[in-house]
């Protein structure tokens, strides 16, 4: 295989079989990205084009999503809720600089796949399904880096921070993202694994096996030297040249499953041993303590949440009974009340991106408000759990 760097965000790889893959490294709100892309496949005329790109997300930016079949109710009850939350994060984050430089999301794939289709030439969605990635990242991260990652996507997507066309070229620079990778790796390794190596070698894999001679792919800059590094491998016999293992989704090991349960077994033996010890009448005020301190941090994040009145009740009585119940959660029951109560609207869907750049809109906006409820439902009972937790062993 052989490789020859034309500049930063663009490489030629001639391999061994005389295919030959014209790699282009975008930042995907740049301008410049944009104009690059159409350029290099009019000139270059390859019998394919690979782009970043997973089905879902290729209706869902060409237009054509049917927002009749979407139901946030049923994203609740298949436990989804977290997913989507960060999904919609991540994509305001991006829309928000999209806003600030004159590209849309994205618009540099999108361009190519116009343009692909106008010269008559296959277009390859190369990417794995965006449900697939995200719930990869969220089995394998521990409940501290998934708070960790909601926290940094939803705190991206409100930053009154300006980025200038200049500053966000230079994160097409190779040895500033290595930078802010490596970061992610240290801060939050398991979703920098999953968003980044594991897609590098799913891409690669994609590419790799598209049909044609010469290739055009268009990636995020991001994943540039991934790609390379991984056709090394394909081309040396030294991977596997399969994505199946890649697009499943692991389950839960049985010390994982048996965590789940670990604070719910404890605070029934601590109400257990509060009976035993002090009689019924003891252990019935501790039970109704920890009842009263769990209810009242969800009613009091719901309240924050506006949540309609008659869901803060019902998730405040719920909660404690929830907490210790690792399959349910709050969580789920105020998304799907606050869904049942202000029914979303079409006009929640079409403007769902736009509204999730602006705190005013996640309360406007009946989805995005179905989230914050889920949200900080789910948050008032984990601290009701914690406050507790301490209270009741001293009051044993």
């Amino acid at each position: 295989m052989q490789v020859e760097k034309i500049s930063d965000t663009y490489h030629r790889i001639a391999f061994q079989d005389g295919s030959v893959v014209f790699l282009i490294g975008t930042a995907h709100v740049s301008r410049n990205s944009v104009e690059e892309v159409a350029s290099i496949i009019s000139e270059e005329n390859p019998d394919r084009v690979c782009i970043e790109l997973d089905a879902s997300r290729m209706a869902s930016k060409a237009g054509n999503r049917n927002w009749e079949d979407m139901d946030i109710r049923k994203v609740f009850r298949e436990g989804k809720g977290f997913l989507l939350l960060a999904n919609t994060a991540l994509a305001s984050f991006q829309r928000k600089l999209g806003a600030e430089t004159g590209a849309n999301p994205g618009d540099e794939i999108l361009g190519a796949a116009k343009l692909a289709d106008e010269k008559g030439i296959p277009v390859s969605l190369c990417d794995r399904e965006i449900q697939t990635t995200f719930r990869r990242a969220w089995a394998k991260s521990s409940l501290w880096n998934k708070c960790k990652l909601l926290g940094t996507l939803i705190s991206a997507a409100f930053s009154d921070e300006e980025i200038t066309p200049e500053e966000l070229e230079e994160l097409k620079n190779q040895e500033t993202l290595e930078g802010m990778l490596n970061e992610v790796a240290k801060d939050l390794p398991s979703v920098k694994e999953v968003l980044i190596d594991e897609r590098d070698t799913y891409l690669a894999t994609k590419i790799y096996n598209a049909p044609g001679r010469r290739k055009v792919a268009v990636i995020g800059a991001g994943h540039t030297k991934g790609i390379l590094a991984n056709f090394e491998k394909l081309e040396s016999g030294s991977a596997v040249k399969s994505t199946e293992e890649l697009d499943t989704v692991p389950k839960k090991k049985g010390w994982g499953r048996a965590a789940e349960f670990l604070i719910p077994s404890l605070i029934v033996l601590l109400l257990v041993i509060g009976i035993a010890a002090n009689g019924w009448d003891q252990g019935l005020r501790t039970f109704l303590y920890w009842v009263i301190v769990n209810a009242c941090g969800t009613f009091i994040t719901s309240a924050i949440a506006c949540a309609h009145p008659l869901n803060m009740l019902a998730c405040a009585i719920t909660s404690p009974f929830f907490a210790l119940n690792p399959v349910l959660g709050v969580g789920m029951l105020g998304g799907i009340l606050e869904a049942t109560f202000r029914k979303p609207k079409v006009r929640d869907f079409e403007h769902l991106n736009d509204d999730a750049m602006h705190l005013k809109g996640w309360y406007s906006n009946r989805i995005l408000h179905c989230l914050l409820v889920f949200f900080l439902s789910s948050i008032g009972s984990m601290l009701g759990t914690f406050v507790a937790f301490p209270l009741l062993i001293a009051r044993i």
